[in-house]
């Protein structure tokens, strides 16, 4: 092969290394370093390109898509190789087109949030973050880049192995479509990992669903303060990275019992927390709040997951996790009101 066509090559994919750690904000699987240019480069084997393109698939290897906006620092070339041209400029879910990407990985083209007018875009009501108001108080809360446009025919579009669109839309405004999100992949990674993490356990986890996903501030505002919902003004619902849950295997539309004492109580959320802390540990910039909540007239147990960046963990009205309570957390026995932090970290559930 002559020696130009091997530096073509050799320069296409470490291209593409850095285009994919760019865009995606993780190391490339097994990437070296251009000497002099301080930048990854991807070693010329195929195999170890493949695990390169793989990494779209996030450290959970369980994503089946990934978000882009023009908000962020991004190769585009790299973007119109693996998904083609249009997919960085038209909003919408795009296959990719690349042969060297096992993972059916589709592109989610953002929604400015600039086309967000009165509170709506189009028919649909979302409100106001925050920070249109008064100014985000530091960077987690700044209004979302964009959005994800939600139609009839792309519900069921799924964004991991366990999750789709559908499970992270508000719950109003059931007649008008097309509908709008906020979702951050970061979330969606880190509910893998906890499945992955319980499953190695033995805990069934086929029957997991989203009690609550993306709020928009107007739906959010409707339950703000304890004799409303307990949700928090600034929730992490509204911005994309943040998720209530059940584990409901048999269906009953209620928390199973994981931790096989004869009932379905809020002491299964023990189990879930669990493995929640053993992948903060192992991924510690997946870290955020943890809330356990009990059974009300309206609901049985649920737990609350986000990634807001700093440790979190707090209890809705709930009896005690467990007596290795860490430092700071509710005292044995008391009842916290519902929303209020029993450990360091701020709710905003």
């Amino acid at each position: 092969m002559p020696l130009r066509t091997v530096v073509r090559i050799a320069a296409s994919r470490a291209l593409l290394g850095a285009g994919l750690a760019l865009a995606f904000g993780g190391a490339t699987a097994g990437a070296q370093v251009i000497e002099g240019t301080g930048k990854p480069a991807v070693p010329a084997d195929s195999n170890e390109l493949r695990a390169v393109t793989d990494s779209l698939a996030g450290k959970s290897g369980k994503l089946r898509m990934r978000l882009f906006s023009r908000n962020r620092t991004m190769s585009i070339s790299i973007l119109e190789r693996l998904f083609g041209e249009r997919a960085v400029s038209t909003p919408g879910i795009h296959p990719i087109q690349d042969s060297t990407v096992s993972q059916p990985v589709k592109l989610i083209t953002l929604l400015p949030f600039s086309e967000k007018f009165g509170g709506k875009v189009g028919d649909y009501r979302l409100g106001y973050w925050p920070a249109e108001k008064r100014g985000a108080r530091n960077e987690a809360y700044e209004n979302p880049e964009g959005f994800i446009e939600v139609t009839p025919d792309n519900v069921d579009q799924p964004v991991s192995e366990h999750f789709k669109l559908g499970d992270f839309v508000t719950h109003n405004q059931s007649s008008v479509w097309p509908k709008y999100i906020v979702l951050r992949e970061e979330l969606i990674d880190k509910l893998e990992l906890v499945l992955a993490d319980l499953k190695a356990r033995g805990v069934k986890t086929d029957g997991v669903r989203v009690m609550s996903g993306f709020r928009t501030p107007e739906y959010n505002a409707e339950g703000v303060g304890p004799r409303r919902g307990g949700r928090a003004r600034d929730s992490r619902h509204q911005f994309g990275d943040a998720a209530d849950i059940i584990i409901d295997a048999n269906g009953d539309g209620r928390m199973d019992d994981l931790n096989h004492d004869g009932k379905s109580n809020s002491k299964d959320n023990q189990v879930i927390l669990d493995a929640v802390n053993r992948v903060e540990t192992t991924h510690p910039d997946l870290v955020g709040g943890f809330g356990v909540y009990r059974a009300t007239r309206q609901h049985g147990p649920f737990v609350h997951i986000d990634v807001r960046g700093n440790r979190a963990r707090w209890t809705g009205a709930l009896p005690r996790l467990s007596k290795s309570r860490k430092k700071g957390a509710a005292k044995p026995g008391t009842k916290p009101r519902a929303g209020k932090p029993a450990a360091a970290g701020r709710s905003t559930r």
